[in-house]
């Protein structure tokens, strides 16, 4: 499962992480809603500074939602 994408623009940095909730943040310029547990958060940045460890903590995020490990630890929590 892709978890996100990052595009080099000549002017700034685009992309979006996959989460499985919704994180309502203003560096998001938006978020969609695909289905309960996969919320598509889009963000732009016009410098590499602002890849920060905020940014580094929903790429982490977002690569487990990749693993499907929000699933497998929603499972454990139900049993």
């Amino acid at each position: 499962m892709s978890f996100a994408a990052v595009s080099l623009r000549r002017d700034r940095i685009v992309g979006h992480v996959v989460l499985a909730r919704r994180l309502e943040n203003p560096r998001f310029t938006k978020v969609e809603t695909i289905s309960p547990r996969n919320h598509v958060h889009s963000f732009c940045f016009t410098s590499p500074a602002q890849m920060d460890n905020v940014v580094m903590s929903w790429l982490r995020e977002a690569y487990r939602v990749g693993q499907q490990m929000h699933l497998v630890e929603r499972r454990k929590n139900i049993d």
